[in-house]
């Protein structure tokens, strides 16, 4: 279906796609998947995880906790963790490299600050660009010995673990990996540990944590948890991730005579706000089976193709689509009318700056779009888009996008760069392929 070709090794991908039909177990939830295998590691007795998802940065923290003495099996997405508590980390031979996963990084500074042992950090090229700081700086209010480059903004990192002290931590933007490193330190700090944010931010750590046994508390925008708590194993089924589901719910949307269910997928409410913009576009939606695992709640989505109309997307909505929005902005380009969306500046510290790589590839292929300081403007005309060459730039949620916009493309398109959708799904051009229906 998909095939590689020319000195750039670019990846041809189908085009002009009559229809998409049938059904998909989307893979495990990627932040949840992480949560697992850290929460697992520090506390006591075995921790069983089924659906983990098989992601290179989910492997990527594996491979970091295996580095600090934690015995981990791995047989396909089954994973079992050996936890001993904070107490049986062990001081690594080797440098942890986060490889492209934030994620990975920024939790695992929080974590490892008040451990007793020295640790050093390192990620990719793009993990070597994204700012923590935005950590660094909070768990050195804590009393975190932690250094890297321009004074802990950057990668590489070395941590020097030792006593912390629980704080009360006013959050200039809601991130979730903020908040779960911070509380992450707190778990090994004296006192209260709390985090206030301006927007309520996904909140997987703190159901996971509670899980595992921790009592946390939340008043609004705030959560909290008392140093010391002792975390005990158990068995943690990941749901289907809703940011992988969100292509397949794109494309539904805007291919022509499509239906596509998606089984077992993640319903956080802090991360919905994907299915938030498809009802207010006017997408062909069902939500069914609803139901509760490990403190997550969970559903099978049916779409189908719809005619959609533009809206206005900002404001408290944003944390829970953040890494939706590549797709958002292709699902908009097929919308009646203009879709604005805006208070999205933290697109331009993800993988890459988002807004500029959304419009410059979605630019290449016929979409009208044009960049704003914190998000874009799609100028929706439901027009077929044309062929061209597209980069994922690295970034796997630009690659996907990028293979969904293909779908509805009159002309050849190739895309360079598409190994980086392993980071989060390496199944995807497998399970695309077996949705397309054949003139």
């Amino acid at each position: 279906m998909f095939s590689r070709g020319g000195i750039l090794d670019l990846l041809k991908l189908r085009t002009n796609i009559a229809s998409l039909k049938g059904s998909i177990d989307i893979p495990g939830d990627k932040s949840i998947s992480h949560r697992s295998i850290m929460l697992g590691a520090i506390a006591q007795g075995k921790t069983i995880v089924d659906n983990f998802l098989l992601g290179d940065d989910c492997l990527s923290t594996i491979s970091c906790f295996e580095k600090l003495g934690v015995k981990i099996t791995q047989d396909h997405n089954h994973v079992e963790i050996e936890g001993a508590g904070f107490g049986g980390l062990r001081e690594p031979a080797e440098v942890l490299d986060t490889g492209n996963s934030g994620t990975t990084t920024r939790l695992m500074v929080g974590l490892l600050s008040g451990v007793p042992i020295h640790t050093c950090m390192i990620g990719d090229e793009s993990i070597a660009k994204r700012p923590m700081k935005r950590v660094t700086e909070p768990l050195r209010q804590m009393g975190a010995k932690i250094d890297g480059r321009e004074d802990g903004n950057f990668t590489p990192l070395a941590i020097r673990g030792g006593s912390l002290e629980g704080i009360d931590y006013i959050s200039p933007v809601a991130s979730a990996q903020v908040k779960s490193s911070i509380l992450l330190a707190g778990l090994n700090a004296t006192g209260i540990t709390s985090v206030t944010e301006p927007h309520k931010s996904r909140d997987h750590t703190e159901r996971m944590l509670r899980a595992f046994g921790c009592e946390v508390e939340e008043d609004g925008l705030t959560v909290k948890l008392k140093g010391g708590q002792k975390l005990t194993g158990t068995n943690i089924e990941v749901p289907g991730d809703i940011s992988s589901a969100a292509f397949f719910l794109v494309a539904g949307a805007i291919v022509p005579n499509s239906r596509i269910t998606l089984k077992n997928v993640g319903m956080n409410p802090t991360r919905t706000g994907i299915i938030d913009v498809l009802v207010k576009m006017g997408a062909r939606l069902e939500i069914k089976n609803e139901r509760i695992k490990n403190n997550e709640p969970i559903a099978d989505l049916t779409i189908q193709t719809s005619e959609l109309t533009g809206i206005e997307i900002g404001g408290d909505i944003i944390p829970r689509l953040i890494d939706e929005i590549p797709v958002i902005a292709l699902l908009a380009s097929q919308a009646k009318g203009k879709t604005v969306i805006k208070d999205a500046a933290e697109l331009k510290v993800k993988e890459t700056n988002r807004i500029d790589t959304v419009v410059g590839e979605l630019s290449k292929l016929g979409a009208v779009i044009e960049p704003t300081d914190d998000g874009m403007i799609i100028y929706g005309d439901k027009k077929q888009l044309t062929g061209g060459e597209v980069h994922s730039h690295g970034d796997h949620r630009i690659g996907m996008m990028l293979a969904v916009a293909a779908c509805i493309a009159n002309d050849e398109v190739s895309l360079s760069d598409s190994e980086s959708i392993s980071v989060s799904y390496p199944s995807f051009f497998e399970h695309l392929n077996g949705l397309i229906v054949e003139n």
